[in-house]
Parts: structure tokens; sequence; C-alpha cells
């Protein structure tokens, strides 16, 4: 059977390896397409290019996990949101605009809704009635529904900053990337990413305040 990325993406998230070209004959491609920007291999996506998808994924799978298994506190839960987002870059990528929003901001924004979307799914079907079941109570129970309400705050928070300065706190913060690493992957210099990041955390601390976070 012909893999395609979308058959590969509905098999399951670990498939998208399955779209990198093979050895030998794909090794220039391989090459070509990992020396694109990450708008370029949006743009190369909208053209349908497999590989240029694999490549995307290689460059951010770990930070779109990363972000929905905070969200999500579930891994079979976050792997399904980041698949679901890939997907949607997909079948999107001739709407992105790289004017608008950079292409890590961009497929992150599909996978942070993606994951509320299966946050409140999951709160709906934990509410719904079931005779056979007991009403969960105690304090396990309220501790899960005080941390999904804490996760929510946080989310809506982040969503609130600007996108310069969301995006290093996001890749940091579920990506693990130190600065350094921030400067080289966003193309800017040290000393700015350290400003936005320290402005976006200060502004996000004001947002959490008049939200009534509680973090204890």
């Amino acid at each position: 059977m012909c893999i395609t990325a979308e058959n590969a993406l509905a098999a399951g998230f670990p498939s998208l390896l399955r779209l990198r070209p093979a050895a030998g004959g794909g090794a220039p491609v391989r090459r070509e397409v990992a020396q694109l920007s990450d708008e370029a291999l949006v743009e190369a996506i909208a053209r349908s290019d497999e590989a240029a998808l694999g490549e995307l994924y290689d460059r951010f799978g770990r930070v779109a996990y990363g972000l929905a298994l905070k969200i999500l506190r579930d891994a079979a839960l976050a792997e399904d949101a980041v698949q679901e987002a890939f997907l949607q870059v997909w079948r999107g990528a001739g709407g992105y605009r790289a004017d608008r929003a950079r292409a890590s901001t961009w497929l992150l924004t599909f996978v942070h809704r993606r994951a509320v979307d299966l946050v409140r799914r999951e709160e709906r079907r934990r509410a719904e009635p079931a005779d056979s079941l007991p009403e969960p109570s105690g304090p396990g129970a309220d501790e899960a529904a005080a941390a999904s309400s804490r996760r929510e705050i946080v989310q809506q928070a982040l969503q609130r900053l600007p996108a310069e300065q969301r995006e290093p706190i996001e890749l940091a913060y579920y990506g693990g990337l130190t600065q350094s690493e921030l400067a080289e992957r966003l193309g800017q210099p040290l000393g700015t990413i350290k400003s936005r990041m320290f402005t976006g955390l200060q502004r996000l601390r004001g947002l959490l305040v008049e939200a009534g976070f509680d973090s204890a």
C-alpha cells in the first residue's frame, strides 16, 4: 500500500516517521528539505510534499507532544492531539500566512486547541451519569478537578501573550529548549530571547493574578 501523509497520520503518531524518504535515492531530497526554513516547509506541505511534513515533525514533534501532555496529563490523548494537529497542518497548509505568525506558533496553536478540546471532551464524558458507577468524590476527585482548572487558566493566559513572547516560553517549557537553543531555532539574538522571555513571564504572572490563579 502506498503510504500517504493522511493515511500515515490516521494510522498513528509514530507512523509519521515513515514519511521520511528511503535511504539511497532519497538522500538528496532529505538534505534539500532539511535546509528549508520552517515557513518554507509549510509552503512545501501546501504542495502535498510529504517529506516536508516529516521534516516539520522532526523539528517540532517533541515540543508539540510536550505541550499536549502538559495540558492533557495523558500520554495516549497527547499523541492523539499531536496526530490530529499535524493532520490539520497537512490539510490547512495552504491557508498559512508567514506574515501573520511563525510556522511553529501556527502549528502549536493547532496542538493547543486540539488538546483543550480533548480535555473538555473527557470532562463531559466523566460528567455523564453512569448507573453502575458511584459518583466520584473525596480528596482525589477534588484535586484532579482543581488541577484541570489550573491548567486551563494557565493555557488561557498563555494565549493572551503576544506571539513573540509566547513562542519562546512554550518552546522552553514544553520542549525543554535552552535559551541558546531558542535563539538558534528562532533566528534571534540571545539577548532578544532573554528579554522576550523575561517580559513574557512577567506579563504571564500578571494575567494569572488577574484570573485568580492559586498555585497552592
